[in-house]
């Protein structure tokens, strides 16, 4: 299997240098982003993020379909993951690597297990016909932190994708065009996103005394190989946790860990603000004329 170049001995040494010196690499402090770009495509439900040099790509889509039998009143929701040689030299077409298994792992438990689209809306016919959401990731350009810049990418798509409305008349549904009425937004219970920290100790060998450890947020592909340990936490804005992963490497405190779930909350309300402003200018720029302002039910009316 191929993997991606590892690096040298004296990158190793510089890099743990910089560290002990409180700097990193690019600038950038500890807990500081990358610059953050999300465009929306012409089609609802198309987000492209970008996070640095990592881009990834999530398209929604929507079908009317039967649901499964022990959930006769819930659509159905499901996340897949692409990872192209494109993205990376390690990844491989038909063969899924670590990477991508615990990418598609931690937006399972992030988004769809804790529940941040409503499936019981997606509901037509009870035992009958439901809604059917699939989010496809699609990792165009791999320089670390996919996990974050994916989370952000679906988060995103999934607020602004709109699926066709239906007429449900006995057992009888009709789906409308595009063009015949306007699409509905999905039902969003909460907006979980995930904040991935990187571990490294810059303690000694053994029998020398346990040294510091630095803790970084986004960290990139040259950071990510280095690293000793990573913990990536699920957090919406409220505060609430919806999953901790830390995947074996250096042992981490619990104030540290503490401290990192106070950090991942802050830059969740960030992003989410970001998210927010990005999809309030994306609905001004199709609302060119002005028409959906008045067509809305909520105008002001005149008692």
């Amino acid at each position: 299997m191929p993997r991606e170049t590892a690096p040298s001995l004296n990158e190793k040494l510089f890099f743990q240098k910089a560290l002990e010196e409180n700097l990193r690499i690019d600038g950038r402090a500890f807990d500081q982003f990358r610059a953050l770009e999300l465009e929306f495509g012409d089609e609802y439900g198309v987000a492209d993020v970008r996070l640095g040099k990592t881009r990834i790509h999530t398209h929604i889509s929507a079908q009317v379909t039967a649901p499964l039998p022990e959930k006769p009143f819930d659509g159905l929701f499901t996340l897949t993951t692409e990872l192209s040689p494109m993205a990376s030299p390690a990844f491989e077409v038909s063969r899924p690597t670590p990477t991508e298994l615990l990418l598609s792992r931690l937006l399972e438990k992030t988004i769809r297990r804790s529940q941040a689209l409503d499936t019981e809306s997606l509901c037509l016919l009870a035992g009958q016909k439901v809604w059917a959401v699939r989010a496809d990731v699609h990792v165009l350009s791999h320089d670390g932190n996919l996990v974050d810049a994916a989370s952000i990418a679906v988060i995103a798509a999934l607020q602004h994708f709109r699926r066709p409305d239906v007429s449900v008349e006995g057992e009888s549904v009709v789906v409308f065009g595009l063009e015949e009425r306007e699409p509905v937004p999905l039902s969003m219970l909460h907006f979980p996103l995930c904040v991935t920290f990187s571990f490294y100790d810059l303690g000694g060998g053994a029998g020398e005394e346990e040294g510091e450890m630095r803790v970084l947020i986004d960290a990139t592909s040259s950071e990510e190989m280095l690293r000793d340990g990573g913990c990536t936490v699920g957090m919406n804005r409220h505060g609430e946790v919806c999953q901790i992963a830390k995947l074996g490497g250096v042992p981490v405190d619990a104030v540290v860990l503490l401290n990192c779930i106070a950090v991942a909350g802050q830059k969740v309300r960030e992003i989410s603000d970001f998210v927010k402003g990005r999809l309030e200018s994306d609905r001004k720029k199709r609302d060119k004329g002005g028409w959906m302002e008045e067509l809305r039910a909520e105008n002001d009316r005149v008692s």
